[in-house]
């Protein structure tokens, strides 16, 4: 009977086994490192689509810049290779991370469930992060990011004229600033009606999260150098926009229930 395994599970079992045999010097090898993540997915022989599955992991980390090949100048060849400083950084979370699509997609499911626009700009943002294209993945996620503001004005706007209230026209605005600060106002003039830790967590980090992703993505889409989006940058950007989704549905939830 064949194992079933999927494409995460795959690639977090490769990402473990790099994680340890890297340690180990010119012994860090291509075929050490298949043999050991192949036993630890139960993949035994002749299960040849596994094994191609497997191998296609493993050559990704080479197109993703997460490994590279060699170990020294006197093992500069296949099948010595070493990990890169972008992996490092992976490792230290290696379930959530960014370099780890399908973790961070995991994640981010199990917190909130987006709208069909922001759910794939943050999916092709990821595609584009882990094809080492930052100045897409800031666009990517700060389009993302628009959406979760523009569904939570088009909720606020819609309660509002519910309950009979003038909305103000720079609600409406076809500018996502000029909505970005209207919404902000108009949610701050109500939010003694927030729970404590609502409260706490909008005055907190809305305003931060939203000036860090637009300020990425503006820098991307306005360039003043040839690099305008890093490697850091972006990285930082896609879990905070977890956190900014996670805040968005928690205001959602507020304004559908105890908005006044």
């Amino acid at each position: 009977m064949a194992t079933k395994l999927s494409g995460a599970d795959i690639r977090k079992s490769l990402l473990e086994v790099v994680e340890e045999l890297s340690k180990r010097g010119s012994s860090f090898q291509q075929i050490s490192v298949l043999r050991e993540a192949a036993n630890r997915l139960g993949i035994r022989h002749n299960q040849t689509d596994l094994e191609q599955a497997l191998l296609t992991a493993w050559y990704d980390q080479f197109r993703e810049g997460h490994l590279a090949w060699g170990y020294n100048l006197a093992n500069p060849d296949p099948p010595f290779c070493h990990v890169t400083d972008k992996v490092r950084e992976t490792m230290r979370s290696i379930s959530r991370d960014p370099a780890n699509p399908d973790g961070y997609l995991a994640h981010l499911c199990s917190e909130v469930t987006l709208n069909e626009i922001a759910d794939s700009y943050i999916r092709e943002a990821l595609s584009t992060y882990n094809a080492n294209c930052f100045k897409a993945t800031a666009v990517m996620v700060g389009c993302a990011a628009e959406s979760l503001t523009l569904e939570l004005r088009d909720l606020l706007v819609a309660k509002m004229k519910t309950l009979g209230k003038n909305v103000p026209e720079n609600l409406e605005d076809w500018r996502i600033r000029t909505v970005l600060n209207a919404l902000q106002k108009e949610v701050e003039s109500q939010k003694q009606t927030m729970n404590r830790k609502l409260r706490e967590s909008f005055e907190a980090y809305w305003p931060a999260f939203i000036q860090q992703i637009r300020a990425v993505r503006n820098e991307a889409g306005h360039p003043v150098s040839v690099d305008p989006a890093t490697d850091r940058a972006v990285h930082s950007s896609l879990p905070i926009f977890t956190e900014l989704a996670v805040l968005s549905s928690n205001i959602m939830h507020w304004i559908k229930n105890e908005y006044t």
